[in-house]
């Protein structure tokens, strides 16, 4: 196509290990996907293997339009404007509804210019929009997922005015120190050494006041990892987690009845009726009132539900059409699902996600890029679909949750 018949172009900005990590390929890629062209018109690359790269990238459309859809979706890769001008916002035409020009946002850290400074956002999520509006008699920008907009607030529309900037990466150099940050998904590499490193990196969260979050799947139990995740909990590195009915249910059929999936947890076969033992479980709970409850009142003794309320840990149970009961604490709505997750966020400095693929994906989807994210499971394809949907900060490590599960918590929590 000839420069001509692309006549709206802007020069976009990127900086960081262009080359090495595949981000300019993957910018020039969408450029043509999207129907746009492009030009290079400088690329200096690092001297040494710790230095950064800078390029600028003519990018080329037919109309304006177009362009600034490439803009937004180049932003993904942390590639801005080097003219970024200023934000233009429209009414939200109704409750739940964005102006059709919104901008979709990304999960990087987000500034919004609307004059001459530039305005932070108050959160990343990928996948909004941005509200602007005013508190103590100053604007401020928020990220208000599609459901959670009303109509007449401002929205940020078109790709003008907006920035991002990429979380940081692990220092070159140090990646020996942090191997398992620096590749999407580690499958060969000595699972001792992987998990000496989330030990290691779990104890700094900590020390520097951040909050862990676990997302969980009710393999947990079914092999045979939850007396290990109760010592994470005891020992405080569980501090918020995030699961469906199943977790909960199977953990509390195991503390009621020995059994996950009706299967005897220490002889490892089958026992009688075992297969009414899940809905038993869930029945128990439901009389109690709630899984707080059957604590307290001395129904449910042991397990990792057990061990969250006892150490006055948050827990966000989110259900789908599948479950059973569900458990009374499961929110069955999805929208106040996601509300109750994100309201668990601030401060989260660590995520840990462990055999479970909806949940992971759903967790993965609401966290800012700067949160570090690690994907503990036997299929390599869940920590792959993480990365997929935009979770780029996504690492892995394929290997069975129950040995996971066991050797973190020998590092962290040794049994006296």
């Amino acid at each position: 196509m000839s420069t001509g018949a692309l006549p709206h172009r802007t020069v976009v900005a990127l900086t960081g290990h262009l080359m090495d990590t595949g981000i300019l390929a993957r910018v020039l890629d969408d450029v043509l996907e999207y129907g746009g062209d492009y030009r290079i018109d400088s690329l200096e690359l690092g001297r040494q293997h710790e230095d950064e790269s800078r390029a600028l990238v003519e990018v080329r459309a037919a109309d304006a339009d177009l362009l600034e859809r490439i803009v937004m979706r180049l932003q993904t890769h942390g590639a801005n404007p080097v003219d970024p001008g200023t934000a233009t916002t429209r009414p939200a035409p109704a409750d739940g509804v964005f102006p059709e020009d919104f901008y979709s946002t990304t999960n990087l850290d987000t500034f919004v210019r609307l004059d001459r400074d530039w305005l932070p956002v108050d959160r990343a999520e990928m996948d909004c929009g941005l509200v602007v509006g005013e508190r103590d008699g100053q604007p401020v920008v928020r990220t208000v997922p599609v459901s959670d907009v009303r109509a007449g607030e401002a929205v940020v529309c078109g790709a003008r005015g907006v920035r991002v900037e990429m979380a940081p990466s692990v220092v070159r150099g140090e990646e020996e120190d942090f191997g398992f940050m620096s590749s999407a998904v580690s499958s060969e590499k000595p699972q001792a050494l992987l998990v000496r490193q989330i030990a290691e990196r779990l104890r700094e969260v900590k020390a520097a006041g951040k909050k862990v979050l676990w997302v969980g799947g009710p393999a947990v139990v079914h092999t045979g990892a939850a007396p290990a995740m109760v010592r994470l909990v005891r020992a405080g590195y569980v501090d918020v987690l995030f699961a469906g009915n199943a977790l909960a249910t199977h953990d509390i059929e195991s503390a009621l009845y020995g059994t996950s999936l009706g299967v005897d947890l220490a002889k490892g076969s089958g026992v009688p009726h075992g297969h009414e033992h899940h809905i038993r479980a869930i029945n128990t709970i439901r009389a109690a009132g709630s899984i707080a409850a059957a604590v307290e009142n001395g129904v449910l003794t042991g397990g990792v539900m057990h061990a969250m309320v006892r150490a006055d840990k948050p827990f966000v149970l989110v259900g789908s059409v599948r479950d059973d009961g569900p458990l009374p604490d499961v929110l069955t709505d999805v929208v106040e699902g996601q509300r109750a997750m994100r309201a668990q966020l601030p401060g989260v400095g660590f995520a840990i996600m462990v055999a479970t693929m909806l949940h992971a994906i759903a967790t993965g989807n609401i966290l800012p890029a700067s949160v570090p994210l690690v994907c503990v499971d036997i299929n390599p394809a869940t920590v792959t679909k993480l990365a997929d949907r935009g979770s780029a900060q996504a690492m892995g490590i394929v290997t069975d949750i129950g040995l996971f599960l066991e050797q973190l918590a020998r590092e962290l929590a040794p049994e006296s």
